[in-house]
């Protein structure tokens, strides 16, 4: 929000008739941890009050409503070593969205927190929740009433439909998309004139209008931004990516941090990845030519994934990309719909299904259910350990390991690469085999009972299974899944 737009929700607050549960006026008072419980019970009275945001607002005198200015400087307070904003964004569950402004009016200085109403799930403040009850802050325990309406409260909400900019014109909007970008990737020819390209992005929901002006989604926002710090709820959202010297995190030698919207970006970061991989020259038809160590067919796909699958709800993160000397991770805010075993197999469930379809539109990731096969693909056919996939509080972790011979895996990589060939062969129309294992591992013919061991511990450990119980020779064996 510019100093207008700040200006004018300002003076809306102050002429409300009186303080409403959804709008706190203050003056001077920066206790962090009250702070941390009104963000909470504003939070929480914004959802119960059906209104969108929740506003604690200093500067303000409580009764008069007049303008008195505050000495309260939110944006330099520190707690330890942790400054105000991050310090209570880590102590609100569910981290719900918050904003900061500070301005001046009239020689006075004000300081606006727009609080983000909470969506089916209380939030609570260093575990307690709280609630507005007239002009009060109170224990949201003590009123259960309210506290079941708000898990009750129907969740309508879709994140891509959500707004990133309210109220821009035309102009704004040329400016803050990359609107030929956009008609690129859409194959579309660029309109001769400023009415035929708005027009487009309405089509496609990039923005809404609004009265005379125009609404940016988070979906335009998030695909099309040509600077997603721009957009204030969404400035954390873009890709991370980080290169490490060795094998922990220890020292970080590069990072950079996406600007452009996914979308408008994603062929640029596919293009810094191919060329500050790690590679390897080979001579292919008495041409030489560098080949990097990682496919980039498989580290698309799960980039992709990862920017699919994030789960919005989650504040404060965004997609990652680490790059160690012997693995890279793709990490994305929020656990998988599904069980990650299942990957291979299961029809994709994209909890921003909007966001997925238009990716797919742009050919930037495969159809549904395609796309980990080719990742498993790509590690087979480039004699890579199986990719691993981490789940933990909140987060998915998919870990792609750099070159190891098979003496240097240890049994779960093993394993890990057996069930997923077992897998891939199954969904390919085929079934895996002693022999087709070797090939997977570039095991030798006559070392056929290296690849019995690992069939075998595969088999211990419930990820395989034989395709025909009946059958006793060894030699002629066939295994699948153990889904099947």
């Amino acid at each position: 929000m510019n100093n207008l737009d700040l200006t004018i929700l300002l003076k809306d607050l102050q002429a409300m008739p009186k303080e409403s549960e959804w709008v706190e006026f203050k003056v001077n008072n920066g206790n962090p941890q009250e702070i941390g419980e009104y963000i909470a019970a504003l939070s929480n009275s914004a959802c119960y009050q059906k209104q969108k945001y929740a506003y604690l607002i200093y500067g303000v005198e409580d009764n008069t409503h007049r303008f008195v200015g505050t000495k309260f400087k939110p944006k330099a307070a520190m707690i330890g070593n942790q400054e105000l904003e991050n310090w209570i964004a880590t102590q609100l569950n569910p981290r719900i969205d918050f904003n900061i402004f500070e301005l001046q009016l009239n020689g006075l200085n004000f300081v606006i927190f727009k609080i983000s109403a909470t969506r089916s799930q209380p939030v609570s403040f260093r575990g307690i929740p709280f609630i507005r009850i007239g002009s009060y802050k109170k224990n949201l325990d003590d009123h259960p009433e309210r506290e079941r309406a708000i898990w009750n409260k129907q969740d309508n909400y879709v994140f891509e439909k959500a707004i990133a900019m309210e109220h821009v014109s035309d102009d704004e909007v040329l400016k803050f998309i990359d609107y030929t970008g956009y008609f690129d990737l859409i194959d579309f020819r660029l309109p001769d004139n400023r009415k035929g390209i708005i027009e487009r992005l309405l089509q496609d929901k990039i923005i809404f209008k609004n009265g005379a002006c125009y609404d940016i989604t988070n979906l335009g926002a998030l695909l099309f931004a040509k600077d997603m710090e721009k957009f204030e709820s969404l400035s954390r959202r873009a890709m991370r990516v980080v290169f490490y010297d060795g094998n922990n995190r220890i020292k970080a030698i590069k990072e950079q941090v996406g600007k452009r919207g996914y979308a408008v970006g994603f062929e640029g970061l596919i293009k810094y990845f191919s060329d500050n991989l790690p590679s390897n020259e080979i001579i292919d038809a008495a041409l030489r030519r560098q080949v990097t160590l990682y496919p980039i067919l498989a580290l698309r796909e799960l980039i992709a994934n990862a920017i699919i699958h994030q789960d919005f709800s989650i504040m404060g993160s965004s997609p990652m990309v680490e790059v160690f000397n012997n693995r890279i991770e793709i990490t994305n805010p929020g656990k998988p719909l599904i069980d990650p075993l299942r990957f291979v197999d299961h029809s994709p469930e994209s909890r921003n299904e909007i966001l997925a379809k238009f990716m797919r539109r742009l050919n930037i990731c495969e159809e549904r259910g395609s796309g980990i096969d080719k990742v498993v693909f790509e590690c087979e056919f480039n004699q890579l350990p199986a990719h691993e996939v981490i789940v933990g509080d909140n987060y998915t972790r998919i870990i792609m390991y750099g070159p190891k011979k098979l003496r240097q895996m240890d049994k779960a990589d093993k394993v890990r690469a057996c069930y997923l060939h077992a897998c891939l062969k199954y969904v390919s129309g085929d079934i895996m085999t002693n022999q087709s294992l070797r090939e997977r591992f570039g095991i030798e013919e006559h070392n056929y009972s290296i690849a019995s061991r690992i069939i075998a511990d595969a088999i211990a450990s419930e990820l395989i299974k034989d395709y025909d119980v009946d059958n006793k020779s060894k030699k002629f064996a066939k295994y699948v899944p153990y889904w099947v």
